[in-house]
């Protein structure tokens, strides 16, 4: 444990020194060293794979570490439930959503820990307990809405509010905390954690969105291959070089952009409406060109594409792929004319978490290796090979279950599953949600090669800087319409948000 030589009070409100974590032959943690300050937002930087989750998981309580020392506020800390963690004042808002659809904002933020009267729950005193909670954060949620009403951004506000609900939490871990949401609600959580940090709390942020990290943290420390690499303050180190510490190597460019569009429309949607969302939208796609959809949270981007998908009916409009126009048609009919969708939330849409690599590649395609019912599994396991190897999926066969992959893997195992299919346009919900700039850049190269070959991309995404650095032009929603149309070369993200707002 460290102390301040002039007070010898414990210099940092956490220290963690040689914490180490092994799963069988498989080393997450060699040697986690971190330091957090009172008043501090630390980000905590890494690729997948670099330990990051195992050491917030110790930190929690989750699972416990094979060696090392955890020092809060100068105390020797050990946590062998979660319940220790936040009785010690750790507190934490995961990446993955835990809600239980069926309750309501309020009792999912309280449970466990519910007002109760005679015995019973006291419902007016958690709801009017939660509205103040979520008024103090500016966050416009109804206390008494079903989870399963609410956005994926909005749940991940729910989120936070529930982190934040700990009145004794000095120590708050944000595990990517902007990941489904628009810039207009990330700066709403940057002035929440900017002004619990000035009441002396710690904040522990992680994030692959490297401009948020430059933009809300005041220090940082790397990860890598499971190791402490570096720490610093943000203010001594340019975003080149962080990369280079993240990734391990010399670092030239982010975006990897070089298709060609045409001015060959290949798709085609008339006057789309549905309920009061999607109103009256018109737009077309070119051959080779990844066209960009921006807007803020409720603007209707993902309803378009679920429209588009054949997920939901629209109420009227049409859908022209090639010579075929579809109208309230299925997903199988839209796969069939050659679209595919890779969803916001690939653990919830996009990926059987309890099943195999090889399983979750094949699932969309399985006709195609089947005779009389029976799968060729031979042919199962040569495509899932072949995958593995194009989107260089680290794992280590093909019988790993997808669920234990880092996200950015997975994600590469959703895009294997499509490309198997060979279609002819791909839409994409915030394809690097939640993924370190190496398989980031990964993505990009095969979005760019798969426009090249005279296909077509629409990709939806809340990060300004991707949807200029990867689209040829970018329309942007707002309120369920077509707010503007800009052409990427020109584009500024101050005109995006101009539009979308």
């Amino acid at each position: 444990m460290t102390r301040d030589p002039h007070t010898q009070q414990p210099a940092y409100l956490l220290e963690v020194t040689g914490v180490k974590k092994a799963f069988g032959p498989v080393v997450a943690l060699k040697n986690a060293e971190f330091c957090l300050r009172r008043g501090s937002i630390h980000a905590l930087c890494g690729g997948n794979g670099a330990g990051k989750s195992t050491f917030l998981s110790i930190l929690m309580g989750f699972i416990k570490p094979d060696g090392g020392d955890i020092f809060i506020n100068g105390e020797r800390c050990e946590f062998n439930h979660p319940s220790d963690a936040l009785k010690a004042g750790v507190a934490i808002v995961q990446q993955e959503l835990s809600a239980i659809p069926d309750l309501t904002v309020a009792e999912n933020i309280w449970l466990g820990r519910e007002p109760r009267r005679f015995g019973f729950v006291d419902f007016a005193t958690l709801n009017q307990r939660t509205t103040l909670l979520l008024q103090e954060l500016d966050f416009h949620i109804n206390a008494t809405e079903k989870m399963r009403n609410l956005s994926v951004a909005e749940q991940q506000l729910v989120e936070i509010a529930k982190a934040l609900s700990h009145a004794n939490a000095d120590i708050i871990i944000m595990d990517e905390p902007t990941s489904a949401i628009g810039e207009e609600d990330a700066q709403k959580i940057f002035q929440t954690i900017k002004r619990l940090a000035e009441k002396g709390k710690g904040i522990i942020y992680v994030s692959h969105r490297l401009s948020e990290i430059f933009q809300i943290a005041d220090s940082y420390t790397i990860f890598r291959d499971g190791a402490y690499i570096h720490e610093g303050y943000l203010a001594d180190i340019t975003r080149e070089q962080l990369i280079e510490h993240i990734i391990g190597g010399e670092y030239d460019s982010e975006f990897a952009k070089f298709n060609k569009p045409s001015e060959d429309v290949m798709m085609e949607v008339k006057n789309l409406c549905w309920r009061n969302k999607i109103k009256d939208i018109s737009l077309h796609l070119k051959r080779g060109e990844i066209l960009g959809i921006y807007g803020l949270v409720g603007s209707g981007r993902t309803e378009f594409l679920d429209l588009v998908f054949g997920i939901q009916h629209a109420d009227s409009g049409t859908l022209r792929i090639g010579d075929k126009t579809l109208a309230r048609h299925s997903p199988k009919e839209a796969i069939g004319c050659g679209l595919a969708y890779v969803t916001e939330d690939r653990k919830a849409t996009g990926l059987v978490l309890c099943r195999s690599v090889s399983e979750n590649i094949n699932i969309s395609s399985f006709a195609n290796i089947s005779r009389a019912g029976f799968i060729n599994n031979k042919q199962e396991q040569a495509r899932t090979r072949e995958m593995i190897k194009r989107f260089n999926v680290k794992t280590p066969d093909g019988e790993q279950l997808v669920g234990n992959l880092s996200g950015g893997n997975q994600q590469k195992v959703v895009l294997g599953r499509w490309a198997l299919l060979e279609p002819e346009v791909l839409l994409l919900d915030e394809p690097t949600r939640g993924i370190d700039v190496g398989a980031k850049k990964e993505i990009y190269r095969f979005m760019s090669e798969f426009a090249l070959k005279n296909k077509g991309i629409i990709m939806v995404s809340s990060e300004l800087a991707e949807i200029i650095g990867m689209s040829d032009r970018i329309l942007v929603f707002r309120n369920g319409q077509l707010a503007g149309e800009l052409s990427a070369a020109n584009a500024t993200q101050a005109e995006l948000m101009k539009l979308a707002v």
